[in-house]
């Protein structure tokens, strides 16, 4: 039986419509879900260590900057943009002194929920919206009207409100527009690291090496077969990357 695909008709912007929700991190995911829920006309502010680069990035963007904590104390729902191997130590010394009961902790990779280097506490929920491509890809397919695929997934929901309030986001996102898929943070977590570790870092690469290599010990030009064995497999990937809703449509053809 296919996966059920929400779309924008599913999600309801209104949700997030008298709420702060603040990025932690500007990098690649929180530099684009803040852009593009700010041009959603949703009220987001940035949360960054004293000292960071990216302080003058954000301002530059318009956004209101403060700490780390400050946005956790001001923000109803909280983006934890940053480095997996990061999260656990941000989270004990600025996230957890400032959490509240009601208040919405947001993922956009579930490793550290999943493996316990993050532990909420219980009277909070604990959401996943995870858009399936890059940062720059998940902007520039918003400016241009479309939308990344991307999961969901609710790990807890004391509020009884936690999967409107993922579709809401990943609405403000552009993920709906392209279809959005409800998950769990362990099937997201192992799935994820499973694509990145073995078929794109691990087999997808030996495939090429093989390719290549068999076709320049036949005889064929080294050129010729970067070509048809790397050059050609980077442009499709671009094209599906590309095709927003038809990509996510391709799973019920």
């Amino acid at each position: 039986m296919p996966a059920k695909i929400y779309s924008d008709k599913h999600a309801d912007l209104n949700v997030l419509k008298d709420k702060t929700l603040a990025v932690l991190g500007f990098g690649s995911q929180g530099h684009a879900h803040a852009l593009n829920l700010k041009e959603s006309g949703c009220n987001v502010i940035i949360g960054l260590y004293k000292g960071s680069k990216s302080i003058a990035v954000a301002e530059d963007k318009g956004f209101k900057v403060v700490t780390t904590a400050e946005a956790v104390q001001q923000a109803d729902v909280i983006f934890v943009a940053l480095p997996d191997t990061k999260q656990a130590a941000v989270y004990e010394s600025d996230i957890a002194p400032n959490l509240i009961k009601g208040k919405t902790l947001l993922f956009s990779h579930g490793f550290a929920v999943h493996y316990k280097t993050v532990v909420p506490p219980e009277d909070v929920d604990v959401i996943l919206v995870a858009p399936k491509g890059p940062g720059h890809i998940v902007r520039r397919q918003y400016v241009e009207g479309k939308g990344v695929p991307s999961l969901i997934a609710i790990h807890q929901n004391p509020s009884r409100k936690a999967k409107k309030v993922a579709l809401a986001w990943a609405k403000g996102i552009g993920g709906t527009r392209a279809g959005v898929l409800e998950t769990t943070f362990k099937e997201e977590t192992e799935t994820d690291l499973f694509g990145e570790q073995t078929v794109l870092c691990g087999g997808t690469s030996a495939l090429i090496i093989a390719g290549y290599e068999t076709l320049v010990e036949a005889g064929y030009q080294p050129e010729m077969a970067y070509f048809e064995c790397l050059h050609e497999l980077k442009l499709i990937v671009d094209l599906i990357n590309e095709a927003g809703i038809h990509g996510m449509r391709f799973f019920h053809l």
